[in-house]
């Protein structure tokens, strides 16, 4: 796109990197939640569904990619930061209210929601082999000790 016609579709830099970040929003968090829920089923059958969306997003806005560059760019960006925040907050929320159908104690509750966001980010970051079992053999592990 030349610089002339990128002007027909933003009117400047900020606003195309405003429009980023709200697509990036609405395509891995409202957009995936809306998804969960229209299909229907008890807080289990969410996340179980929830964990295959998630694994198979690998889109432009939806990989895991997107996430680490979006996390990376706030880091230097306060306006980012306050965004990733608000998103960060709103995936926690339904995390929790989904393993809060199921757990009774808070506390489970709490560590549970933060181990599935925390393997979304971090795991494509590790490099550690598990021996005697594949990367995709442990995380069907850890989705079925989350789910019981």
């Amino acid at each position: 796109m030349t610089k002339g016609g990128f002007y027909g579709f933003f009117k400047n830099r900020d606003v195309l990197l405003a429009e980023i970040l709200d697509t990036w929003e609405r395509e891995t968090t409202e957009a995936l939640i809306d998804q969960v829920e229209t299909a229907g089923g008890d807080g289990r059958t969410k996340l179980d569904r929830l964990f295959t969306l998630v694994a198979s997003g690998d889109g432009l806005m939806t990989g895991a990619a997107a996430d680490l560059a979006i996390r990376e760019w706030a880091r230097r960006d306060e306006q980012v930061a306050v965004q990733l925040k608000r998103v960060d907050n709103r995936r926690m929320d339904y995390l929790r209210a989904l393993f809060g159908e199921f757990c009774a104690d808070e506390e489970d509750v709490e560590v549970r929601s933060l181990l599935v966001f925390s393997l979304r980010i971090g795991s494509p970051l590790i490099a550690a082999e598990h021996p005697g079992r594949s990367r995709k053999d442990v995380l069907e592990l850890t989705r079925q000790w989350l789910l019981r």
